[in-house]
């Protein structure tokens, strides 16, 4: 497929810049979600209010030079939703990016441009970000693997924030190979994996999946308790309620969003697309009560991911609830995916641990992820154990 016909691609931003010789990633080609500074182009955060308010970047973001320096060829930024604060996939300004491996489908947000560039082998690996689930969603989605590191680990100067507590840089392949060189790249060290001697099995989460995704998922599920060792069920909430993860997640985000976003809002009064306006509206008027409540929510929480999720233990659990939905459904049909997606990924999101997906199953001819958590730092168990896998 041709690049403009796979919409994955900002055309504000159209360069090719070679990356160092005789490197590890040399004949390789990355892509960059356009939240992600480029040096010489506009960053456009999928608005083009955004894009016309901002000069163009005077330097790469550090991801950006540590990829080029591992020898890696940028080859252009790719589309993200509004404000990297969506998803799905869509954006009303810029359409959708294609899924080509679940066609009429979307990619997943908010890094769609990223996720469908590499599902459709346009790009060997792209950058993207997640903040709650904007890697590990489209990589379900699309059928490809995606990582989202320990939060902190990866410097994130030079990219637009939206959360900071919760934002991450991550990434994309089709390899699991390519997935580790990235993070030999990116990480400042390189730590030895240990070995792996429990498997956690969180059956609140398992419950939010669509029951064909959990059927489908199993075998893989399987084959990982043979790598690991046999499954143990838990849950992941107190008693089993994930409910006040989404609730968490909407205040705190949303409060650390509008903190970084309120006066470029305010002074531009930015045109956002369905969705994204109402979810500014709504930041606007949260209160520190609610944040208070929900902080003090989300210490006890994560608390009790961390006693869970220590050195030789790794949790498993589906990557998104469902396949992809279809393209152009109304914002009111997606609401119910969206709790079980946000309160998915929220499980990882809230303690700041790592993620990854990776495509193991189809349903319906589409792809479901599964994804492997890990403790603090224990990214590179992950990509050990997705080589392995």
């Amino acid at each position: 497929m041709k690049r403009d016909e796979l919409g994955a691609f900002v055309e504000h931003c159209d360069i090719v810049i070679e990356g160092d010789a005789d490197r590890l990633f040399s004949g390789l080609d990355f892509a960059v979600k356009d939240i992600i500074d480029v040096a010489g182009c506009r960053t456009g955060c999928g608005n083009p209010d955004w894009l016309r308010t901002h000069p163009p970047a005077t330097a790469h973001a550090p991801v950006v030079k540590r990829l080029l320096r591992a020898g890696a060829r940028m080859i252009g930024k790719t589309h993200t939703e509004e404000m990297a604060y969506s998803l799905i996939g869509e954006n009303a300004h810029y359409g959708a990016p294609v899924n080509v491996n679940a066609p009429g489908r979307t990619a997943g947000g908010s890094s769609s441009g990223s996720a469908a560039a590499v599902a459709a082998g346009a790009a060997h690996m792209a950058l993207g970000s997640d903040t709650g689930g904007s890697v590990r969603i489209p990589a379900s989605f699309c059928g490809i693997y995606g990582l989202r590191p320990t939060h902190g680990r990866i410097p994130l100067q030079g990219i637009m924030p939206l959360a900071a507590s919760y934002d991450t840089i991550g990434w994309f392949a089709r390899d699991p190979a390519v997935m580790s060189g990235v993070a030999h790249a990116l990480f400042d060290t390189w730590r030895e994996p240990e070995i792996l001697t429990r498997l956690l099995v969180p059956e609140d989460a398992w419950a939010l999946a669509d029951p064909a995704v959990q059927a489908a998922l199993h075998p893989a599920l399987d084959r990982i308790a043979e790598l690991v060792g046999p499954p143990l069920s838990v849950m992941a909430a107190e008693g089993g309620d994930l409910g006040p993860l989404f609730d968490a997640y909407l205040v705190l985000q949303g409060r650390e969003a509008w903190i970084e976003h309120r006066e470029w809002v305010e002074a531009v009064k930015p045109k956002f697309g369905p969705g994204i306006a109402e979810r500014f509206t709504l930041i606007a008027g949260l209160t520190d009560a609610e944040v208070a409540r929900w902080t003090a929510w989300r210490r006890d929480f994560s608390a009790r991911l961390l006693g869970m999720v220590n050195t030789g233990a790794v949790m498993v659990l589906p990557s998104a609830p469902s396949i992809a939905p279809l393209r152009g459904r109304p914002q009111a049909e997606l609401a119910d995916l969206r709790r079980r997606i946000l309160t998915m990924t929220g499980i990882s999101g809230h303690a700041g641990l790592p993620q990854i997906s990776l495509p193991v199953a189809r349903v319906d001819g589409c792809p479901v992820g599964l994804s492997i958590i890990g403790r603090p730092g224990g990214d590179e168990v992950l990509l050990d154990l997705a080589r392995r896998f």
